[in-house]
């Protein structure tokens, strides 16, 4: 499967790049919809959890459907290690699948605007929008990419698990699980930013959304304006989208492709010596 997708023509990534994108960032409208206002009922944790269920349905329309999300491609990386694939190969797909994606995530985000769902239950869908996108540019560099790294090592895990499933409803639940864990505990989606950031760009100057988000800020609509300040073009690409990038990366090619094939893909002739000696190390303690 690998190889097939580096051999993909350049239209072919493009158009299932777009439509990967669309599907998380629908996946991520449904979640500003559900969870707008949840957790004033069943709090922070509960609220937490029925979003990660509800933005499952961004994966499972990826990987049923049938569409090129660049997190679950970082898995490439263990057909290069296999030497069926070039590095050149991977970087071309990445590249496409990137930036494909980033096209369809901000077209739901403009439509998402233009549709005037965020108005919905007095514009908290709006405000939602906005201090989930806040809350994303105010992290650290060190925060958003360590948040990467564990996002997508939950992502690559469902991929890698519904990959060995045979049917949907299996895929399904492989899928659910491990990205419920990622939205509850509030890691970081590179291709999901491309949609929650640029929905509260756009929405952040909407009166309706400030007279709401103000007195989450303890300020008036006016103050508002200045706390959201760093919400911007900038703070998107700079503060969240590069180190979440880089650590999604790392979490799908390092801590799931790269673990995964040294363990049951690379010929035992070439077992790193550190994992040799680590084993050898253990059999001792134990047979002491």
């Amino acid at each position: 499967m690998p190889k097939k997708r580096t051999t993909s023509p350049f239209y072919s990534l493009l158009v299932l790049g777009i439509l990967a994108g669309c599907y998380i960032a629908l996946a991520g409208s449904l979640s500003t919809v559900v969870t707008n206002d949840l957790a004033r009922y069943v709090g922070d944790g509960l609220s937490r959890l029925i979003s990660g269920l509800v933005f499952s349905l961004g994966l499972i329309l990826v990987v049923i459907g049938g569409a090129e999300l660049f997190t679950g491609n970082t898995l490439m990386v263990t057909g290069w290690l296999e030497g069926k694939i070039s590095g050149r190969q991977v970087a071309r797909n990445w590249t496409i699948v990137f930036f494909a994606n980033f096209l369809g995530s901000i077209l739901i985000a403009w439509f998402f605007y233009l549709s005037g769902v965020w108005e919905m239950n007095g514009a908290l869908v709006g405000a939602k929008s906005v201090l989930t996108a806040n809350g994303k540019v105010g992290l650290t560099w060190t925060e958003a990419l360590v948040r990467g790294i564990l996002c997508n090592w939950l992502v690559c895990l469902a991929v890698w698990l519904s990959s060995a499933s045979k049917d949907g409803i299996s895929k399904i639940f492989c899928i659910v699980f491990p990205i419920t864990a990622f939205v509850a505990c509030g890691f970081e989606h590179s291709i999901a930013n491309m949609f929650f950031i640029p929905t509260g760009i756009l929405l952040k100057s909407q009166p309706a959304v400030l007279a709401v988000v103000a007195p989450v800020l303890g300020t008036d609509p006016a103050g508002a304006m200045s706390a959201l300040a760093n919400l911007n073009w900038g703070s998107f690409v700079f503060k969240n989208l590069i180190p979440v990038t880089i650590g999604n990366i790392i979490g799908g090619a390092i801590f799931v492709g790269t673990f995964y094939w040294s363990v049951f893909l690379k010929p035992s002739s070439r077992k790193p010596k550190l994992l040799v000696n680590f084993a050898a190390m253990l059999t001792r303690l134990f047979t002491n």
